[in-house]
């Protein structure tokens, strides 16, 4: 009988831990893997660029079950000599979405979740604007974060900046994932 229940009770833990292994908050994309690069296709359409300025594919899971919305951003910390480049930002991503298709930061807001809001990029556009770095620089990073967040974000225009909206959602945090690609030209 003591064995059983130890035969039971290390089944339960290691349940539990496949089940805990499972439930990490992960952001993906079936354009690029993590540290991989990005597809020209994804990249901006000027400054010399010739991709078509088109947002990837992006997946998610296991966010906490408390989540009420999603803010992401994407962000270039090795552009301007290190004082980085902000490319995307969006915020109000109702909690129960749980991908955006490629395409959705084209600004016309056709392609993002009922509800979510663009805001304004460092090419002074609303949403999305592909990497670009200095032709012959080495490969830039460009992090894709997305945030879990227990409230609603208000009070922000659509035109807020992707530091605005890091300071507005402050304390209302709950996880947070990145999905890091390269780029270079």
């Amino acid at each position: 009988m003591i064995a059983l229940v130890k035969m039971a009770s290390v089944t339960i833990v290691a349940a539990f831990a496949v089940q805990t292994a499972h439930a990490a908050f992960t952001l993906t994309s079936p354009a690029f893997n993590y540290g991989g690069t990005i597809p020209n296709r994804y990249a901006y359409a000027g400054y010399g660029c010739t991709g078509r300025n088109t947002s990837p594919e992006l997946e998610w899971k296991g966010a906490p079950a408390d989540t009420t919305t999603f803010a992401l951003t994407v962000f270039d910390p090795d552009a301007r000599n290190g004082q980085g480049w902000w490319h995307w930002v969006v915020f109000n991503i109702p909690g129960d979405v749980m991908k955006l298709p490629a395409g959705a930061g084209s600004g016309s807001d056709a392609l993002v979740p009922q509800g979510a809001v663009q805001g304004r990029n460092d090419f002074e556009t609303v949403g999305y604007g592909g990497p670009c770095p200095p032709p012959g620089s080495p490969p830039h990073h460009y992090h894709f974060t997305l945030y879990a967040l227990d409230e609603h974000v208000d009070g922000l225009s659509p035109l807020a900046s992707g530091p605005l909206l890091v300071k507005t959602i402050r304390g209302h945090v709950l996880a947070k994932t990145e999905l890091v690609g390269l780029f270079k030209r």
